[in-house]
C-alpha cells in the first residue's frame, strides 16, 4: 500500500478524534482505505505463509497446511 494512503488513514483517524469529527464522505473514504489496508496486510501474510516450511525433529520438511482460519 502506498505511503500516501497510510498517511491519509492516520490523518482521518486524528480528525475523527476531534470535536468536529468526520463527515459522511470522509467516513466512506476511511472505510475504503481501511479495507484496502487490511487486504494488503492479509495478502502479504498469506503469501509469506505459502512459502513457509516446517522442519520436524527428524529433519523432514513439509509445507504448512491451511487450516481455514483465514478468509480467502
Amino acid at each position: 500500500m502506498e505511503r500516501k494512503k497510510i498517511e491519509r488513514i492516520n490523518e482521518l483517524a486524528r480528525k475523527s478524534k476531534t470535536p468536529e469529527g468526520l463527515n459522511e464522505d470522509e467516513l466512506r473514504e476511511r472505510t475504503a482505505l481501511r479495507k484496502e489496508y487490511l487486504d494488503a496486510v492479509m495478502g502479504s501474510l498469506r503469501s509469506e505463509l505459502e512459502h513457509t516450511w516446517v522442519v520436524d525433529e527428524q529433519g523432514n520438511k513439509r509445507k504448512l497446511a491451511p487450516r481455514g482460519g483465514l478468509k480467502s
